[in-house]
């Protein structure tokens, strides 16, 4: 237990406070670690920040809460947390977070140079974007983006198609990433990028821990940036099929079809993020939107005790858990568990017809003569594309493997 005297000043790191619902959220931005605390709590952090003594804080702290707090114990929690300043220790690197992810916050362009992408005007075009693409696909059924789009791009078969569109659809992502970073530069803070895994997914991830130094109504813009990326090339990509549907152009045959396809895998991703149970871009909004704090530890918690698999310690933790995460886990707990089915639908969906006409190109192929170009395609193809859709399968089985291999 950390002994200050009522007289001495408490160094803190450089902290945030922000009112948020009924709790106020503190949190170290550079190392990415924020707690929501009891109204009280803010009251003390805010006094020492401020250079008031250990006494001076507890008497504040007392006239808000009309009766005594126990600051020390406050204290302890905090220094536990890290936010004690350490003038003789090495700068905090934020913690890490996913399985790849960078050491330190990317700070990029200033603030004034990026908010023109998301002021008024920009959410203005892209709810422009939406209402486009959701107008388009309900006028024109026939353009509802489909997963032969994808594996019929090329003459040559499924192999060269999916490998053709491997990079593009990387860049899609790209960007995707890109506009949340902008976005939190756009708010003032820092972000950072990540690959990390998500069941059998492989995902590419920002980190936006930061957002939480800001007032809530801030956070949505960056939380939502990806997805208006999204739909903002969706939009534009239904526009170039509409187009030629309607003679207003007519686009060579092969570019026709690269937009098909980019479309496919625009509504691929868009639908992804519907599944709030693997943590993506709706989930951060529903947390946001519902004033949660620890709403994924919260649902385990919560799950466990419906499967009476409770120890008294989460029992402790779970009767401390705050009533906005209680209130929403109660139904996110099912929510997660019922996603497991809408993941593998989902696999079905977009995954499932790639692989079975992949796999009906590369029979063939490996069967032709090695003397025929045919043969090394399939080859360097199916390469690729094991790579490509066999990391997931690998990151998921190996920890399962490892687990049951007898320790020695």
């Amino acid at each position: 237990m950390t002994t200050v005297g009522d007289h001495e000043a408490v160094r803190l790191r450089p902290l945030s406070v922000v009112d948020d619902g009924g709790k106020v959220v503190v949190g170290d931005p550079q190392a990415g670690v924020f707690v929501a605390v009891a109204p009280v709590g803010g009251v003390v952090v805010r006094a020492l920040l401020a250079g008031a003594s250990v006494a001076e804080a507890s008497a504040r702290a007392e006239r808000f809460a009309g009766q005594p707090v126990n600051v020390a114990a406050f204290l302890d929690r905090l220094a536990g947390l890290g936010f004690a300043a350490d003038a003789t220790g090495p700068p905090r690197r934020p913690r890490q977070t996913a399985a790849l992810q960078q050491r330190g916050w990317l700070s990029g362009p200033a603030p004034e140079r990026v908010r023109w992408l998301f002021g008024r005007t920009a959410w203005l075009v892209y709810a422009a974007g939406v209402a486009a693409a959701i107008g388009c696909l309900a006028a024109r059924p026939q353009l509802v983006p489909q997963p032969s789009a994808a594996y019929r791009l090329l003459p040559a078969g499924a192999g060269p198609s999916l490998v053709l569109l491997f990079p593009f659809a990387t860049a899609l992502a790209g960007v995707h990433e890109c506009w949340h970073w902008l976005a939190a530069r756009a708010a003032g803070v820092q972000a950072r990028f990540a690959i990390d895994k998500r069941l059998y997914f492989v995902v590419f991830e920002t980190d936006l821990s930061q957002l939480w130094s800001l007032p809530r109504r801030r956070r949505y813009g960056p939380l939502l940036a990806g997805l208006a990326a999204d739909t903002t090339a969706l939009a534009v990509l239904l526009a170039i099929r509409l187009g030629a549907a309607e003679r207003w152009w007519t686009p060579p045959p092969l570019a026709l079809g690269f937009a098909a396809a980019l479309a496919f895998l625009e509504l691929a991703s868009m639908a992804w993020q519907c599944l709030l149970f693997l943590r993506t871009d709706l989930y951060a909004l529903l947390v946001t939107g519902t004033g949660c704090h620890n709403l994924w530890r919260v649902k385990t918690l919560l799950l466990r005790r419906a499967l009476r698999n409770l120890t008294p310690a989460q029992a402790t933790e779970l009767a401390t858990a705050g009533p906005r995460d209680l209130a929403v886990g109660a139904w996110f707990r099912w929510l997660w568990l019922v996603g497991l089915a809408a993941a593998a639908g989902w696999f079905a969906w977009f995954y499932l017809p790639l692989l079975s006409h992949l796999l009906a190109w590369i029979g063939p192929g490996l069967a032709s003569n090695p003397a025929t170009g045919r043969f090394w395609i399939t080859i360097g193809c199916t390469a690729i594309l094991t790579w490509r859709f066999g990391t997931p399968a690998i990151l998921t089985l190996c920890p399962a493997f490892r687990r049951l291999r007898p320790s020695s």
